[in-house]
């Protein structure tokens, strides 16, 4: 990155300008993995370079909507500009069960949390992943189901982040009502 100390004045500047990287907008960003069982939740910093975990949330079954309201609660709180929801393809890249049920989970939380826009990110073995990396720390996973959570939504989050620095767009697809552009009209 940045070699040394900014020049005066250069202190909103982001040294990845300079280095010819792609620039990601600025602003946190909220990861979510969502399960059947459990949510984990990730945030990025301000400049959008690194996810770290934030909670697991319950979902509960007598109040289907406590873990939306958590989830918006936290992103009011982190003032996010973005929510992204991981999207578990098959290996084959199609879509199944799990892929359904998070897409209709992040469309209910783009209603709840609007007007901050929730994209879908591919999240093909994250959970596979999260475990892996927390048996080579020497956390035993299964004992430590909300930070395989965690660790998941942190994957997501990072991939996301990542995507948008090397592409300069922002990650994945997003949810809800689209925008249409207006229409142009033929000048011909």
């Amino acid at each position: 990155m940045w070699a040394g100390t900014r020049p005066a004045g250069w202190a909103d500047v982001d040294p990845r300008v300079c280095e010819g990287e792609g620039v990601v907008r600025t602003g946190v960003r909220l990861g979510v993995d969502v399960g059947s069982v459990r949510v984990g939740l990730a945030a990025s910093d301000p400049a959008g370079l690194v996810a770290t975990p934030v909670a697991t949330v319950p979902r509960d079954a007598s109040d289907e909507h406590a873990d939306i309201e958590r989830i918006v609660a936290t992103a009011r709180d982190l003032a996010a500009i973005e929510v992204v929801v991981g999207l578990p393809r098959l290996l084959s890249g199609q879509e199944g069960e799990a892929a359904r049920l998070a897409r209709a989970y992040a469309l209910e939380l783009s209603g709840a949390v609007a007007p901050v826009p929730v994209r879908l990110v591919d999240e093909r073995l994250t959970t596979v992943d999260a475990h892996r990396r927390l048996r080579e720390s020497g956390r035993a996973g299964r004992s430590q189901r909300d930070v395989v959570d965690q660790t998941a939504a942190v994957l997501i989050l990072q991939t996301a982040l990542d995507g948008e620095r090397a592409s300069g767009r922002a990650p994945g697809s997003r949810v809800g009502p689209q925008r249409r552009r207006p229409r142009q009209k033929d000048r011909g």
